[in-house]
């Protein structure tokens, strides 16, 4: 029965993700749309443009090969959705929560980059094929900041006594980071905060870090040819990965409980706890993609590797230092 509970629960979290990640993605493109004194789209168009690609065509180019052609765009959505499966939603447990979820978020989130690469290489074009290449050299520039946040976050888990294994989002939630750390500390999380953050347009795809789609210059990129349900899972793929990577700075760095706050018990705290943990995702997603977006230009692909090789890298190397020096003081 727990197993047969849990699949039921999978199912209705990853819908409600799936739903939730395109309604904030219409709040985006509203707040986008007025930070340049512009209407923008309906709040439910995303709903709209997906409902419409799910119901058109799929075209496979001559020169694709068509099984990885196919085969990319399910992978990528199917990999994005499973990080929201690792994340505790306020004070509810996560579904597959257990032992090193944060490793298996980071494989997860790699694995969905990789998987639109793959779609981009196997399409035949030579401008999905330039997007696949600055996806890859893209990915391979902001997993090293990513990795040192993680990693860092993880030791001083370790070394501090936070109860709970230290790859583990539970772990954050249950006792924020910031509660345990002292001066030197708390600047390291903050250094380590802002790190995360700048890694977040890089995940999701977004201004100034969509290189590799770049509408101006290869014409969607690594999307080029894709058409149909293809392209509306392509979609939702970037949709829920923005979602995912938001929820999970939140986990990490926000794990603050609105119910505990407020003296509310039973499933009042448990529900209260839920929404106040979506609108922190909105928040964050609003201060660190739409904002973003809407204040920069698109980087060239080596300005942007530079960026998260030296500025970005060496941000969350401090980080990791001051948490060091907080231990060990």
């Amino acid at each position: 029965m727990m197993i047969l509970f849990k699949i039921l629960a999978g199912l209705a979290l990853l819908i409600f993700a799936s739903l939730l990640s395109l309604l904030y993605e219409g709040i985006d493109r509203i707040f986008h749309a007025r930070m340049q004194s512009r209407l923008g789209p309906p709040l439910f168009q995303p709903f709209y443009d997906v409902l419409k690609l799910l119901g058109k065509e799929n075209i496979v180019p001559r020169r694709a090969v068509a099984w990885a052609f196919n085969g990319a765009p399910w992978v990528a959505a199917a990999t994005a959705l499973m990080i929201v499966l690792y994340v505790p939603m306020g004070s509810l447990q996560p579904i597959l929560g257990g032992h090193g979820d944060l490793i298996l978020i980071l494989y997860l989130l790699g694995l969905s980059a990789v998987a639109m690469a793959v779609g981009g290489f196997s399409s035949g074009s030579v401008y999905s094929n330039v997007g696949a290449q600055r996806e890859m050299v893209l990915m391979m520039s902001y997993e090293l900041p990513l990795a040192v946040v993680i990693a860092s976050l993880a030791w001083f888990a370790y070394r501090s006594g936070m109860p709970g294994d230290p790859f583990s989002l539970e772990t954050y939630v249950g006792m924020s980071v910031w509660s345990v750390a002292g001066w030197t500390g708390s600047f390291g999380i903050l250094g380590l905060l802002i790190a995360l953050l700048a890694v977040v347009p890089a995940e999701t795809g977004k201004v100034p870090m969509d290189i590799a789609e770049a509408k101006t210059e290869i014409l969607e990129g690594l999307i080029s040819e894709y058409s149909g349900r293809n392209l509306a899972m392509f979609k939702l793929a970037f949709s829920i990965r923005t979602l995912a990577m938001c929820a999970v700075v939140v986990s990490l760095f926000f794990p603050w409980s609105l119910g505990r706050l407020l003296g509310f018990q039973g499933v009042f705290f448990f529900v209260a706890d839920f929404l106040f943990f979506w609108i922190k995702v909105l928040v964050v997603q609003v201060l660190g993609v739409t904002i973003i977006r809407t204040t920069f230009g698109r980087f060239k692909i080596w300005q942007a590797s530079r960026l998260y090789w030296y500025q970005v890298g060496g941000l969350s190397l401090a980080g990791m230092v001051l948490l060091s020096l907080d231990v060990i003081l």
